[in-house]
């Protein structure tokens, strides 16, 4: 993990360090759940910029619009850390904590039900490995799996930055991060390190830097 990260520019793009791999996925839908497919080769590099505000005509790379538009970046969403402000949510043989925000990619719905109805019968075995699915794979991570010893259940990740689109909805979604990159706040503080996040790159969100799904009613698209 040493150089990278992803640091806020008040105002301003996403600067991305340490030669993190970036990709493009499609959500797409498989029964009643969603799985990524793959999507465009994006160019690699060891430091690019990534558009927040939404108007970048090169997306998902920053081109300046952010000046010419005066994007207003302020970063609003708590700092707190995810155990304190999460609820806590007791299933039959998981629990869950659920912080709410949502970036509206519906991992959390699988054929046998949402991850909210999957703990509640996860006496079951195969129900109780379809709410660990559910849970694990929302890539806010809003929501998190724990066993009853307290334990929670998180997916391996190696560092990812995957720019998502939902053709489904006609929209372009938020910037999935995997794998606990450090993100640092414009005035230098970090967020709190977490294994999956979704940040927001239409601009509009009110819980900025994090993705609250307002592309979907802005109907945001990258190209």
């Amino acid at each position: 993990m040493e150089n990278k990260s992803i640091k806020i520019i008040k105002n301003g793009p996403y600067v991305v360090t340490g030669s993190i791999k970036l990709t493009e996925k499609i959500i797409t839908s498989q029964g009643k759940g969603y799985v990524y497919t793959a999507g465009r080769n994006l160019p690699q590099a060891k430091t690019y910029t990534l558009c927040r505000c939404g108007k970048s005509k090169n997306p998902p790379f920053c081109d300046g619009e952010h000046s010419k538009c005066a994007f207003h970046g302020e970063e609003t969403a708590s700092k707190a850390a995810f155990l304190d402000r999460a609820e806590f949510l007791i299933g039959a043989d998981l629990d869950m904590r659920d912080d709410h925000r949502c970036a509206f990619a519906r991992f959390c719905h699988r054929n046998d039900g949402t991850a909210w109805e999957l703990i509640k019968q996860s006496d079951d075995p195969r129900l109780k490995e379809e709410a660990i699915k559910a849970a694990s794979e929302c890539p806010a991570g809003r929501l998190v799996a724990f066993e009853k010893n307290g334990t929670a259940i998180e997916p391996e990740y190696e560092p990812e930055i995957v720019i998502l689109q939902d053709p489904e909805r006609g929209v372009s979604c938020g910037i999935f991060v995997k794998g606990r990159i450090p993100l640092l706040s414009a005035d230098g503080h970090p967020y709190e390190r977490q294994n999956r996040f979704v940040l927001c790159r239409c601009g509009e969100s009110v819980n900025k830097p994090f993705c609250d799904a307002t592309h979907v009613h802005i109907k945001y698209q990258d190209g």
